[in-house]
């Protein structure tokens, strides 16, 4: 069953609730860190939470404090972890020496060291490409690494626009929810090779075109199904 716009709501409010928990935990730590001190600031380059057996958890900086215990910034462990899974194993490796790793903010790892939760600006790329722009949000990542959902407001060719997405296994977006300052506003769903977009002919929004068409497309592949123009009188 495709996820509906309200369950969309329900996971935007999660990710809310996430970043408003953990960024309420950083206060309580540091108002603890100097109460004994009320006219001291505490000025960090970055912070390390560790857990019981020494491993690196949480990372906080501008930007976060490098960790031997992540596996992004640790070549060989990618490749291990990531590029067997494609078929020229070299060549992600090459793209992968391209995407960013850093983010100014708060970062939360698994025992084994994969990235797990990223707060601030901006988020680390996903694992299987570059952002079309820095991205300043939240990104919630699954066990092995690989990005499963995101908040995040980036710009792109002059302009800001707001995303929020549900991906599939390995990265894929299953359910995406975007608008754009520079005009258009859609919801996409997709369930294997078959995809459905609601909104502004995003297409239409980047070329510049005069007219956006609103309406409905279902795709099978590439191949146009069904499209229905609702800004048509």
């Amino acid at each position: 069953m495709q996820p509906t716009l309200e369950s969309l709501q329900r996971d935007l409010h999660c990710l809310r609730l996430c970043a408003l928990t953990l960024a309420a935990g950083l206060v309580v730590l540091a108002v603890s860190a100097f109460r004994s001190q009320p006219d001291r600031i505490l000025r960090v380059r970055g912070l390390i939470v560790e857990d019981a057996a020494g491993r690196e958890r949480i990372l906080i900086g501008a930007p976060i404090p490098l960790a031997k215990n992540r596996v992004r910034t640790d070549t060989a462990r990618v490749r291990r972890a990531w590029a067997h899974r494609y078929p020229n194993a070299d060549q992600y490796m090459g793209f992968y020496a391209g995407y960013r790793n850093d983010v100014n903010g708060v970062l939360v790892l698994d025992e084994r060291g994969f990235d797990r939760l990223a707060i601030g600006d901006s988020v680390p790329d996903p694992n299987i490409g570059r952002r079309i722009g820095p991205s300043t949000g939240v990104v919630v990542n699954d066990s092995a690494g690989f990005e499963r959902s995101g908040y995040g407001l980036l710009r792109a060719g002059g302009h800001y626009r707001v995303v929020l997405g549900l991906d599939s296994e390995h990265g894929e977006e299953g359910l995406a929810l975007a608008l754009f300052d520079s005009g258009g506003v859609g919801l996409m769903a997709r369930d294997g090779q078959r995809s459905l977009f609601l909104g502004t002919d995003l297409g239409a929004v980047r070329s510049g075109a005069a007219r956006l068409p609103f309406g409905l497309v279902l795709r099978e592949g590439n191949t146009v199904k069904k499209s229905f123009d609702l800004s048509v009188p």
